[in-house]
């Protein structure tokens, strides 16, 4: 999750930057700023940490949480709909 100052140039060129990175690293949408990423186990998620503070935007913030795929699966919609994406899915492909 992150949220991050727009109220300059510089400021929004740091957060196209941001999420861009994000989206070519297979992180996906889940809300306006909240992204997630499934990985295989806790060394994985620990080297996606790693990779998201060396190409931390300078100022705003930026929050990380591991949850598993079955926290996840348990999730609740209040309002709104659930997308079909393949994070939701038992369905997945690996590449190693």
């Amino acid at each position: 999750m992150f949220d991050l100052p727009v109220e300059t140039a510089k400021q929004r060129k740091s957060y196209r930057h941001f999420r861009k990175y994000l989206i070519n690293e297979g992180f996906i949408q889940e809300q306006y700023s909240v992204y997630s990423k499934l990985v295989q186990n806790s060394a994985a998620a620990d080297a996606v940490s790693a990779k998201i503070r060396k190409n931390k935007p300078p100022e705003g913030v930026v929050q990380l949480f591991c949850i598993t795929e079955k926290q996840y699966a348990k999730m609740e919609f209040i309002v709104g709909e659930s997308k079909n994406d393949i994070v939701a899915t038992t369905e997945r492909f690996i590449v190693l």
